[in-house]
């Protein structure tokens, strides 16, 4: 039998099916107090119900945490500003909460005493990867509990589970979702979503209506931007949390901001995946479009590469590594005169980029004009492309000698 430090063990609680069964789990199996940890990211709802949920169900305390200004500041600003999209498509939903829970766990930990933390991730997914890689790196004494990755149970065995000991779970076999949200978006997984020819059902969804129940008419917005970080949305300047609440509310009423994916997993498997995220996936487009406008080119082809390892390093639990810090380092640098405004136009599922302006842009009319007041110097032209291929001319002459013409 597995040997604490103490009798104590702090719980990353989300009031779901997994970690609502681990708080009794772990009082069966193993005799120890549970300090039960809701972190608030964003979205969360009836906070104060599950904590009085978690203590009903056995917790020797539970503790709400209002981690969203933090979130915001320290977590989806970064990711913005590496315009992070997992396979070009994932906004890093999940994984941007779970290094900030992560801390939050080892700080409670530290606080009450405890020896161990605990997760409700299993071994399929990708947040037992970054929840264990988080803790270690944060500190490296805690033990680490996964009870999910050990028992084994299926989702219908925990869900008798639950029965039996009279466990309160929203989750039911007419509505089987697994949800993780926050506000950065939604993800959605299990149920009918595991098969990937079917539809996803429309009770998947809450923050997107479909894209053909949305207006007739669509929806203009304008973001400002102060250094790479939104300020402002459609003329209200807004702090960060709200902001993307009213760029999620209106890019979601329009039915835009829904992924559907089968993504690579960390642990080597293919998996469905649905993500509602109509904030998220609007401000990294008018993000990336004005760094488009301001970044000269070869900083902004090198950011693109930087931003691939930052976004990979992020989804593979590497928050807290030493490259990681180096990279927002970077992405920070770049942001300097990130500065201006995007117009975004919202119809019917699809979201463009419709105007931008910055005072920092490099775009010059007066280069870039085919008509009056062209500033382009015409006659360089010729022997910029006659440098420019250069060796490509005196390969060729070389490849027509071996051909023997």
């Amino acid at each position: 039998m597995t040997v604490f430090n103490n009798n104590k063990v702090v719980l990353a609680y989300s009031g779901g099916l997994d970690t609502s069964v681990i708080i009794a789990w772990l009082k069966e199996k193993y005799g120890l107090e549970t300090i039960a940890v809701l972190v608030d990211a964003g979205r969360a709802r009836g906070l104060e119900e599950l904590r009085q949920k978690a203590l009903a169900i056995g917790a020797a305390e539970a503790i709400v945490v209002d981690a969203r200004e933090e979130f915001a500041h320290d977590f989806v600003l970064p990711a913005l500003m590496a315009n992070a999209l997992y396979e070009e498509k994932y906004p890093l939903v999940s994984a941007l909460s779970r290094p900030l829970i992560s801390k939050v766990l080892v700080d409670v930990a530290h606080k009450s005493g405890a020896g161990s933390v605990a997760h409700g991730c299993t071994a399929k997914g990708n947040d037992q990867v970054r929840f264990d890689l988080g803790i270690r790196a944060l500190d490296p004494e805690l033990k680490i509990l996964a009870p999910a990755r050990e028992w084994g149970m299926t989702r219908e065995e925990a869900l008798s589970y639950a029965a039996t000991r009279e466990i309160p779970v929203a989750l039911t076999k007419g509505a089987p979702y697994s949800i993780d949200e926050n506000l950065w978006g939604r993800a959605i997984e299990c149920g009918p979503l595991e098969d990937p020819w079917e539809a996803p059902p429309d009770d998947a969804f809450s923050v997107t209506v479909s894209p053909y129940e949305a207006p007739d008419e669509g929806a203009g917005m304008e973001i400002e931007f102060a250094g790479g970080e939104p300020v402002a949305a459609g003329g209200k300047v807004l702090p960060t949390v709200d902001l993307i609440g009213e760029i999620d509310r209106v890019a979601g009423a329009h039915g835009f901001g829904r992924v559907d994916m089968v993504e690579n997993r960390l642990v080597g498997i293919k998996s469905r995946e649905i993500y509602e995220a109509p904030g998220a996936l609007a401000l990294i487009l008018a993000h990336r479009e004005l760094e488009d406008m301001v970044l000269p080119r070869e900083l902004s082809h090198f950011k693109r590469l930087a931003e691939q390892k930052f976004t990979d390093m992020a989804y593979n639990g590497g928050w807290f590594d030493p490259l990681m810090d180096a990279l927002r380092a970077f992405m920070e640098e770049t942001q300097a005169r990130v500065t201006g405004t995007v117009r975004l136009e919202f119809f019917r599922g699809a979201c463009r980029v419709s105007g931008r302006k910055s005072p920092y842009s490099l775009y010059d009319f007066g280069l870039a004009t085919y008509g009056g007041g062209d500033a382009f110097s015409h006659s360089a032209a010729k022997g910029f492309c006659n440098l420019y291929g250069l060796p490509l001319e005196v390969w060729a002459k070389k490849r027509t000698l071996d051909s023997g013409h």
